[in-house]
């Protein structure tokens, strides 16, 4: 049974009486998804559980003028976690916050509320949201210096391959902190490396995907590397994604599976992925939202370029894992665009907005494309109707600006501030002379 807020609470502020926490982190986190906070003494929890901590707005991007700054951040106690590398006595520990308006009402520029509304929405409709992402990143030498620690592969094993231990030490770390861990590989370009996480439901996996990057970022840090979710840092290689399993349940059950549907997907499921399709390229801004997602989203280094679903093709946007006789509630749609270095809780609460409007809409899937889409000529591909996502952010914010789903998703402050804070990222872009135009013009011009 489903704990009050109130039982919370005293669970939480006995725990840190008995484990003489010292301190506490309140976490939350800007529109773009970097993770703000600021630390508070075990002697003050219990104040900010009632009312709350104030701070300055203004000084969050994307949250308020600065004649409107004042903001609470009330902790979420279901979010409670010590700290890994917390000592005995006087240790740390962690709680996400809900942004509150000095009257106490849910502040509408609070990423964490946008999704708390989406899985609303879902729930109105009989459903809950669960989701499974798949974070790669990249070990480096420094954040200044380009230089991998290995050459390895997809899934290899090297002898004195130091990410291995980093690895391992980040597992510990997550799982020490009620992060639950599937498994961790190499990923396919040198010095690549994912660890995923196991299937939760979008509020909880969201701010464990925001716990991860940090820590992932932490351990490297305290053995003397670097860590980046940038998703693509370096040429010629592959970016990194952050593939997304997803799927809804309804009354306990799979509402994705069908013992009789098409690769057993329920009408819901076959909904849902069309809803997906049709709204990818709108949603796409909010999903990749950086310059440097674009240079990922190419042909030739396994990441989706065309509008298409399918089982085994993982050129496709969309795939659909194998179904494991026995194994109902893992049916799931993996989406495969999104990068690690989005707004989870955005990324999330548009993804399901796009899903649901499939079912709302009745929509069904175009037929699945289980050939290589790269290898088809233009004119096939123009043939049977296949799109492709946005070529950059410029053309991913048009796209998301004129498109009302995205804007009733984020609600109208996310939206406006989001849509202007990338439009500015995108003319500071323009605008740099880089070192390929010095290279290729500056001898023949």
């Amino acid at each position: 049974m489903k704990k009050s807020r109130d039982e919370l609470i005293e669970a939480v502020l006995k725990r840190v009486k008995d484990e003489k926490i010292k301190f506490i982190e309140i976490w939350f986190t800007d529109i773009l998804g970097f993770l703000k906070g600021f630390t508070i003494t075990a002697k003050e929890l219990e104040r900010a559980f009632r009312e709350g901590f104030g701070f300055d707005g203004s000084s969050i991007k994307g949250f308020t003028r600065i004649d409107e700054s004042d903001m609470l951040a009330l902790p979420d106690p279901s979010t409670f976690a010590k700290l890994p590398w917390s000592p005995e006595e006087d240790g740390t520990a962690r709680m996400f916050a809900d942004i509150m308006t000095p009257d106490m009402k849910p502040f509408e520029g609070d990423p964490r509320y946008v999704l708390k509304k989406n899985l609303q929405k879902a729930r109105d409709m009989g459903f809950e949201f669960f989701v499974g992402p798949e974070l790669e990143y990249f070990y480096i030498k420094s954040n200044r210096e380009l230089k991998a620690l290995d050459h390895g592969g997809y899934f290899d094993m090297i002898p004195r391959d130091e990410a291995i231990e980093l690895r391992k030490q980040t597992i510990l770390a997550l799982e020490s902190m009620g992060i639950e861990v599937e498994y961790a590989h190499h990923e396919g370009a040198p010095s690549q490396h994912e660890i995923d996480l196991r299937y939760k439901d979008a509020l909880t996996m969201a701010d464990s995907v925001m716990t991860y990057r940090f820590i992932v970022k932490e351990i490297a840090y305290r053995n003397g590397v670097y860590a980046t979710f940038m998703p693509k840092p370096i040429f010629g290689v592959n970016g990194s994604g952050m593939h997304t399993h997803m799927s809804l349940f309804k009354d306990g059950k799979n509402a994705f599976y069908s013992p009789t549907g098409l690769y057993n997907l329920s009408d819901i499921a076959l909904g849902f992925l069309a809803g997906l399709l049709k709204y990818a390229r709108e949603i796409t801004a909010i999903t990749c939202q950086w310059v440097n997602s674009y240079k990922r989203l190419v042909p030739g280094y396994e990441a989706p370029v065309y509008i298409t679903w399918a089982r085994k093709n993982r050129s496709d946007l969309i795939r659909i894992p194998w179904y494991k006789p026995g194994k109902e509630e893992a049916t799931r749609i993996e989406y495969r665009s999104p990068d690690p270095a989005c707004n989870p809780y955005l990324a999330f609460s548009v993804m399901l907005a796009a899903g649901l409007a499939g079912i709302k809409e009745g929509l069904t899937p175009p037929e699945p494309v289980e050939e290589n889409v790269y290898e088809m000529s233009e004119e096939e591909r123009k043939k049977r109707g296949i799109q492709t996502l946005p070529g950059s952010l410029y053309e991913a914010l048009v796209l998301a600006e004129n498109s009302a789903l995205v804007r009733e998703a984020l609600g109208e402050h996310v939206f406006t501030e989001f849509i202007a804070n990338k439009k500015k990222e995108w003319n500071e872009y323009r605008i740099q002379v880089t070192s390929y135009e010095i290279e290729r013009y500056l001898p023949i011009l």
